[in-house]
């Protein structure tokens, strides 16, 4: 067909198209005015008129080729500006832009993704080292007092002197933690606004002559007994089996809270209690009821059921305070030991129960550092307890126990009994045991029904896996298998 005029006055069988469908651009002759050539691509400039003809190009048309042109020159119109500016150009500089801002957009939060997880990675590695060096320090700080402890008595056998002069030192942890609180925080307090604030520990008034004799007392005696019959047990029994029974305290703490504070009853704290137990009866018995183990055995019992007592009633009558008021009640037991506990030395040493002359030969740099690494390790406890977690300080008490062992069997030749060593290892498992959270049997509960849940998806995939599987093979085989469940 060519593109002469028909008798009706329509040119082309594009004419015709557009005449039928009622395109509202259409005129008689509109066919005329457009190029037969499509082979071209028209690129308009901003701002220029799009050309209506390519002068010296024409084609013979099939009817498939002219229905596809007409429907070319449709869209041609109806991307078409008024102002006679081609869309389709802008149209594609739009998309492409679009494509660019949203990949850029894409790298930019991949980017701050993988910094956000570089960062709490981080994070989390310096969490894990700082709580690792407080369990380390802990440990340290209390094999290195109890080892300092035999290393003096070597030259100096005074246990309550010593437990005097050590307790002493605790008046400088309130002035480390000011140090501390100058050094870290931004609205620094001057000294006696901090001692006041801290001193709410004992009341709303503050620190008074009255309550420093009524909450002090109690728990200074406590303190030194502690200590104290600590000391008298590494007289007669080795660090090893010393530190070993002191972990007792822990279980003794859990019957003392149960039978006082009401704290609910758990049974693997029960069972860990009467570990405890079978672990001091097996100590006691390992040089068969007699001579001076079981004497050290009773007085190192003695300071955990002392230490257990001390640490029932502070949480009874001062709650749980902060790191500032810790600090301040423990300087408090310094102060109250210098002046009301010096008095017992004076009188020991009069009556030559602890007796030393000459003066010149009291070993000072000993009990210098045995008083420096007790004062470490209660700074240690304080700190660790509010800057991380009670189990951290826990599990560094109890690594104390292979630490003094290491120390008696590689410097002092110890060789240890099945007896003592069996009994060692019950106190620790029972140590463990206390350490376990209230709600354990509902984690463990919680823990042990997600793992069957996660096994019995896992069979229902696998299973539907394997049906699709045999379905399709059959298919393949021109039979159909239904798999039975």
């Amino acid at each position: 067909m060519d593109g002469k005029a028909a008798p009706n006055g329509v040119a082309t069988i594009e004419d015709r198209i557009l005449r039928i469908t009622g395109y509202y651009g259409y005129y008689p002759g509109y066919s005329s005015q457009k190029s037969a050539s499509r082979s071209s691509v028209i690129q308009c400039k901003p701002g220029g008129n799009c050309p209506s003809r390519h002068r010296g190009m024409t084609r013979q048309l099939s009817p498939l080729s002219v229905a596809e042109d007409s429907a070319a020159s449709i869209l041609e119109l109806q991307n078409r500006s008024p102002s006679g500016i081609c869309r389709h150009s802008r149209v594609e500089r739009q998309s492409r832009s679009g494509e660019g801002t949203q990949t850029h957009t894409e790298s930019s939060s991949q980017e701050a993704e993988g910094q956000t997880r570089c960062q709490s990675c981080t994070s989390a590695f310096l969490k894990l080292i700082w709580r690792f060096l407080i369990i380390l320090s802990v440990s340290s700080s209390w094999v290195g007092t109890t080892q300092f402890v035999k290393i003096t008595y070597e030259t100096f056998d005074c246990p309550f002197f010593m437990t005097w002069f050590s307790t002493n030192w605790n008046i400088m942890v309130f002035p480390i933690y000011y140090s501390g609180h100058l050094a870290t925080a931004q609205e620094k307090q001057s000294p006696i606004r901090k001692f006041r604030e801290c001193s709410r520990i004992f009341g709303e008034d503050g620190l008074t002559l009255k309550l420093f004799l009524k909450r002090t007392a109690p728990f200074s005696i406590l303190w030194t007994l502690t200590n104290y019959l600590y000391l008298l047990a590494l007289k007669k029994l080795t660090a090893t089996d010393v530190s070993a029974l002191f972990c007792c305290n822990k279980a003794f703490v859990f019957l003392l809270s149960w039978i006082v504070l009401k704290d609910r009853f758990m049974g693997a704290r029960i069972v860990a209690a009467i570990m405890a137990i079978t672990g001091i009866v097996m100590m006691a018995y390992a040089d068969g009821f007699q001579g001076d183990s079981i004497i050290g055995v009773a007085y190192a019992v003695g300071s955990a059921s002392t230490s257990a007592l001390y640490k029932v009633l502070f949480k009874m009558f001062l709650g749980s305070p902060n790191f500032g008021e810790a600090a301040h009640f423990v300087s408090t037991l310094g102060f109250f030991n210098l002046i009301f506990i010096s008095v017992t030395p004076i009188i020991l040493y009069f009556t030559k129960v602890e007796y030393w002359s000459p003066f010149s030969a009291v070993p000072w740099g000993y009990l210098c550092g045995v008083a420096g690494l007790w004062l470490a390790f209660n700074i240690l406890v304080n700190v660790g307890v509010v800057l991380t977690y009670p189990i951290l300080i826990s599990i560094g008490t109890v690594l104390s126990v292979p630490g003094n062992a290491a120390v008696d069997l590689l410097k002092h030749k110890m060789i240890f009994s099945v007896v003592r060593l069996g009994a060692t290892i019950i106190i620790c498992i029972g140590f463990l045991l206390m350490l376990l959270p209230e709600e354990w049997d509902e984690i463990t509960l919680r823990f042990i029904n997600s793992l069957k849940e996660k096994k019995s998806e896992d069979h229902a995939d696998d299973i539907t896996d394997s049906s699709v599987h045999t379905r399709s093979r059959s298919r393949a085989n021109g039979t159909v298998s239904i798999p039975l469940a």
